[in-house]
């Protein structure tokens, strides 16, 4: 992709104050766009993600407060970044939690703020920022591997039917949206070295995960950003409805 490439584009990517999310919105940065780093509770987080990318001085940056798992809060994200940039060409679709309950444990609490984050915000915020996203826009989603791996484990249940509904939510709206040049992808990264994925978890299990790839590792959170950089672009202009695994090929654990 060449220098630059997002340069004058805006982006909104949820849930960006850290992890993968803060990785995506520094490298939309990196290639020029103006970018909300959307949080809910850490505002130092956010902050310090404005200021990197301040730092590196090829993109602009403003943090806004907003839970996106209501439709208050995606109301007034929108009416926030766009008072700050004007305009919004690109949504990311990042902000979600991962519970670990078997069938047994799940109860109504556990379930509603699964679909409610994962859900419920990206499809209201998608269905309130389409009209404002010119032909030429991208809107990205993030699912999981594990919603295509053959060893999920049982405590995975809600969280990979939540994300079975995203992909299939992305799926449906490629083409409602792509009529009039907007595309809607999913990225999909494998087992990422994140605090979220080691909660949790002993670190002979993380090894273990980690040598189900061929490079004996977990991914990075800065190796899901270009991934998403590349749908936003210009050059993805022809990709739309894609599910797209970043995992190393370490498919057998997601």
């Amino acid at each position: 992709m060449s220098a630059l490439a997002l340069a004058g584009k805006v982006a909104i990517v949820t849930g960006s104050s850290r992890s993968i999310g803060a990785s995506i919105a520094r490298r939309l940065a990196s290639d020029g766009a103006s970018v909300v780093v959307n949080y809910v509770n850490d505002a130092t987080a956010a902050e310090s993600v404005v200021s990197a990318i301040h730092a590196e001085g090829t993109g602009k940056a403003v943090s806004v407060k907003a839970d996106v798992s209501t439709v208050d809060g995606a109301k007034s994200l929108l009416d926030q970044s766009i008072g700050a940039f004007g305009k919004l060409d690109i949504l990311v679709l990042n902000a979600g939690i991962m519970g670990s309950k078997v069938l047994a444990d799940v109860d109504e609490a556990f379930y509603d703020s699964h679909f409610n984050i994962n859900v419920k915000g990206p499809l209201f915020l998608t269905k309130l920022a389409a009209p404002l996203i010119p032909p030429g826009g991208r809107i990205v989603f993030l699912s999981t591997s594990l919603a295509r791996a053959s060893t999920v484990l049982p405590n995975a249940l809600v969280y990979v039917a939540s994300k079975g509904a995203v992909e299939q939510m992305a799926r449906v709206l490629a083409k409602e949206l792509g009529a009039r040049g907007v595309t809607v992808n999913t990225v999909s990264p494998g087992p990422t070295d994140t605090d979220l994925f080691r909660a949790g978890k002993s670190e002979q299990q993380i090894q273990f995960i980690a040598n189900l790839a061929p490079a004996k590792r977990l991914g990075k959170p800065e190796e899901i950003g270009p991934v998403v950089a590349f749908l936003a672009s210009e050059g993805a202009s022809w990709v739309n409805g894609q599910n797209i695994l970043v995992n190393g090929v370490s498919r057998p654990h997601g």
